[in-house]
């Protein structure tokens, strides 16, 4: 692909530190209407991160993005990167290696959606992780406020081995309540990934697909060779790398498709 992916600063956004299960981290937010919880992904709030919470803005949400790791505004690096993912490899707040885990960041995230949840319009809010985080945001539907979980990529934990690269990034008293509200229609999940990634593979949105049923949608994006999107092999950041922004950009359909989960089920009007 030509082009790059949508990017953006951290002009206009307000800063407040949010404290809640024993930890505090900064929060940016910015906008207005229904709530919805952006969590980045490794390294952190990028101006790549930025673009997709602008573009959320502008689609007329509320957005707020927690910063639990890394230097917000701060560009990827090659070294950026594995300096924060050395870091949180072993950090118990994130229990990366873990299967059926349940996180401590995530009872952090919860209380975020909460507290988004009471201030803002719309009947609850919705969540989006991405690659290291992907799994957090069905994590933090364990939160009745959470109506729609939205995971990119989720790579947590890291699929070293059939059992990790399975398992569903929390824990199985967390699963359950989360099944349970999509079996009643309280909550829609989304899962994104590309074909051929390693860091997400496929067995871990068909363990999802069998316990969420038709609540759980997925999106898959061919990055076979000679894929008709022309994305390369080693493509994984469906919802900020790989977006272009050009109608025939086949992650840019699928960020509108998010869009469109969040507009139905948060009961946004729509001008």
């Amino acid at each position: 692909m030509t082009g790059s992916a949508p990017t953006a600063d951290l002009t206009g956004w307000t800063c407040t530190p949010f404290t809640a299960a024993d930890r505090t981290h900064d929060v940016y937010e910015k906008g207005t209407g229904p709530g919805v919880v952006l969590i980045p992904e490794i390294p952190g709030i990028t101006p790549q991160a930025l673009g997709l919470a602008e573009h959320l803005v502008q689609r007329g949400f509320t957005v707020v993005v927690p910063s639990p790791f890394g230097n917000p505004g701060r560009a990827e690096s090659f070294g950026y990167i594995a300096q924060v993912f050395a870091r949180l490899c072993v950090s118990s707040e994130f229990r990366a290696f873990a299967t059926g885990a349940d996180r401590p960041i995530a009872h952090y995230l919860r209380a975020v959606a909460a507290d988004l949840a009471a201030r803002t319009p719309g009947s609850g809010v919705g969540v989006i992780g991405m690659c290291f985080t992907g799994g957090f945001a069905l994590a933090a539907a364990v939160d009745d406020s959470v109506l729609a979980s939205v995971m990119s990529q989720p790579s947590v934990p890291l699929p070293l081995g059939k059992a990790r690269s399975n398992d569903p990034g929390l824990s199985e008293a967390e699963l359950r309540i989360v099944a349970d509200r999509a079996a009643r229609a309280d909550l829609s999940v989304m899962g994104l990934r590309f074909s051929e990634d390693p860091a997400c593979r496929k067995g871990r949105f068909d363990a999802l697909k069998d316990r969420l049923g038709d609540a759980f949608e997925v999106i898959e994006l061919d990055s076979t060779p000679g894929n008709p999107g022309g994305f390369a092999k080693s493509a994984h950041s469906v919802l900020t790398r790989e977006i272009r922004e050009a109608p025939d950009n086949l992650a840019a359909q699928a960020r509108e498709r998010v869009v469109q989960l969040l507009t139905t089920r948060l009961n946004k009007v729509v001008n």
